[in-house]
């Protein structure tokens, strides 16, 4: 069972260059599961092979997230150039499966994909988490009290608020 840090946390300063990398598809035909299944197989072997191996570029551990035909994998990789670098590597488990998914099922309609890709800054992160274990982006650069990085979003964005919080800090 995870550790509970308890009161409010935030994630410490360390995020300049790092990438959120949000990643999945959509089933949209689910009675076709030879259509889907296939794309649906290849994330787990790539997050094997980049867990493996973190020279690679992904830091921290993905969470993946189900909500109805709709699959979410939430990474964090060191920078932009080590995600693009291995999207694109001939040894790599993702290129054979991105080219796969172009011959037999890019535009048929079957499954959806998606992802976005956000570079993060500490000028313009903010991070709280109230009695949760080590999550998300603090799971990458480490776990501080919220009380460091200021009590409101505001602080923790800017470094003032001049309104203070609006429920007493815990």
């Amino acid at each position: 069972m995870a550790t509970i840090n308890k009161g409010r946390c935030s994630a410490d300063v360390g995020a300049d260059g790092k990438v959120l990398f949000l990643i999945g598809m959509r089933f949209n035909q689910l009675w076709k599961p030879w259509k889907w299944l296939p794309v649906a197989t290849a994330m787990p072997r790539m997050l094997i092979e980049l867990q493996k191996n973190p020279s690679l570029g992904l830091v921290g551990k993905p969470r993946t997230f189900l909500s109805g035909r709709t699959i979410l994998v939430w990474q964090y990789w060191e920078s932009f150039e080590k995600l693009e670098a291995y999207s694109k590597s001939a040894s790599s488990a993702h290129l054979p499966a991105w080219r796969a998914f172009n011959k037999k099922v890019r535009d048929n309609g079957s499954v959806g994909i998606y992802h976005e890709t956000i570079v993060l800054s500490d000028a313009i992160v903010e991070t709280v988490y109230g009695n949760m274990p080590t999550f998300g982006l603090a799971a990458v650069t480490g776990v501080v009290a919220a009380s460091k990085r200021g009590q409101t979003a505001r602080q923790r964005m800017v470094g003032a608020d001049q309104d203070g919080p609006a429920v007493e800090p815990y």
